[in-house]
């Protein structure tokens, strides 16, 4: 099957993603929706058990507009990196807290020899 063909501009692409609340972070969608600004707008709505992510595609832009399909896709892409980077950042937690302390710690040192 060919890839799909890029729409021409003005118009709109809109797709709806939908994810169980009960297994998939909100911050994690908040922060894809983020990362499509300038592509594709996001509104999340809690429906049920259910997060639903209407996608719609921006048309002001100069290049041409994702085909539902490729939106879709970019958007699962973004949402697979957020909840990545929350499952990391959970399990580094301890060693970044032990960092800022030793920074921080060092930097008030500094500051009580200086005075």
């Amino acid at each position: 099957m060919p890839p799909a063909a890029k729409l021409p501009e003005g118009s709109p692409v809109e797709v709806a993603v939908d994810f169980d609340s009960s297994i998939q972070n909100l911050n994690a969608l908040d922060a894809a929706a983020y990362r499509l600004i300038g592509t594709a707008t996001c509104q999340i709505e809690h429906e049920g058990d259910r997060y639903v992510c209407r996608l719609v595609s921006c048309t002001t832009q100069k290049r041409a507009v994702l085909s539902s399909d490729e939106l879709k896709e970019r958007f699962l892409n973004l949402v697979t990196d957020e909840n990545l980077r929350c499952r990391v950042a959970e399990k580094t937690e301890g060693v970044r807290n032990v960092i800022l302390a030793l920074a921080f710690g060092a930097l008030a040192a500094n500051q009580n020899d200086a005075g």
